[in-house]
Parts: C-alpha cells; structure tokens; sequence
C-alpha cells in the first residue's frame, strides 16, 4: 500500500453530485469512516457493475456508520449514472482529478489501454453485467483509471488504499469489511463464462 499524505490529498475539491457545492475530499471522513470509490468513468460498463456490486455493502456501511462515496473524473455521464440507480452512496466529481493523481490512480496511453480494456478480467465483468442487465458507453475520458481508499474517522489512518492497474480490478466485498472490521452478509455477483460475443465496455 502507497504512504498517501492525507493532509495534502484531503484538501482537494470535490463538486457534489447533488448541491454542486464543492467540498474538500477531507470534509468525507471529518466526521465518520468513508470508503471512497473512484470510478473510471460514469459510462463505463464495468465501473457501473462494480459501483453495484460495491453498493450492496451500503446498508452494512451504513449500520457501523460508515460512509459509502462514490467520485467519478468528470461530469460527463453522471446524471444517466445516477438515473441507473447503479450507486447507493454520495457521488462526487473531481473535475481537476487531482485526487485521482495523488493517490496514484494511473492514466493509461494510446498504446496501452486497448490491451488493457480487452483483457480476461474486463471481459468477465463486462459478461457479469450484461447479465445484470447493466450496459456502458464510450463517452469522455477512456484513459483513465481508478481505485478506492477506506479512510477512519477524522482522517487519522487509510485502512486500505487500492489502485487498479487493469480496468478490470476491484476491492472484493470481503476485503472491504474486513478492514473496516465489520461483518456482512453479501453475496457477491456470479463469475461469468467468458464467450466471443462479451462486450469489452
């Protein structure tokens, strides 16, 4: 896990989804644990299936009052993302993605994000959810990739920082209420079989 300067990291502005008001990243945790998911895109196929499946720990999160966010890297697609339904906490925007630079959240290349976004792990989720019923675009910022941190309250220790290196990495369930100590009961989506036809959104 990355040292990240929460200090620094926690004084970059956020615009919220819903007011438009903008807020210092560190004004999440001020008060409460957060996890903070940080999407690749909001019309990203495999972002929306993760943000669902991330959101089935909500109701948990929410009884150990912790704080589920949600921060995608641009406005772009975010008010088709919020009517989906696909998020059941907070979102956010950083529109200078400065978060998304200091906490190390890579950008891919021309070069490379093709392999990247063809790769088996992508493929499987986007099998997943289609499944789900859960489809994507290729609409703003493809290069960009993302993560999620799990602060404790007032910002005094990062549970657990995670930076994805395919589009197609997550934090599982498990893994996310363990470092925060709590238990829950969710059951994960089901591993799909991978065929020609996946789509690669």
């Amino acid at each position: 896990m990355a040292k990240i300067d929460l200090a620094k990291v926690g004084k970059n502005l956020l615009k919220s989804a819903d007011s438009g008001e903008k807020v210092e990243l560190q004004s999440l945790w001020q008060d409460q644990p957060v996890v903070v998911f940080f999407l690749r895109r909001f019309g990203c196929q495999v972002c929306r299936w993760m943000a669902s499946e991330i959101s089935k720990l909500e109701p948990y999160l929410r009884a150990n009052g912790v704080s589920l966010v949600g921060v995608g890297p641009e406005e772009l697609g975010l008010q088709e993302f919020k009517e989906g339904g696909f998020f059941k906490g907070s979102i956010y925007v950083d529109e200078e993605k400065n978060c998304y630079k200091d906490l190390g959240f890579k950008r891919y290349t021309a070069l490379n994000v093709l392999p990247a976004a063809l790769g088996k792990k992508v493929r499987d989720i986007s099998s997943k959810a289609g499944a789900a019923g859960i489809q994507g675009n290729f609409k703003g910022d493809l290069m960009q990739s993302g993560g999620l941190i799990i602060v404790t309250k007032g910002g005094e220790k990062v549970l657990l920082h995670f930076i994805q290196d395919s589009p197609g990495d997550f934090v599982p369930l498990d893994d996310i209420s363990t470092a925060l100590g709590i238990s829950a009961t969710v059951k994960a989506g089901q591993k799909p079989v991978c065929n020609d036809d996946v789509c690669t959104r």
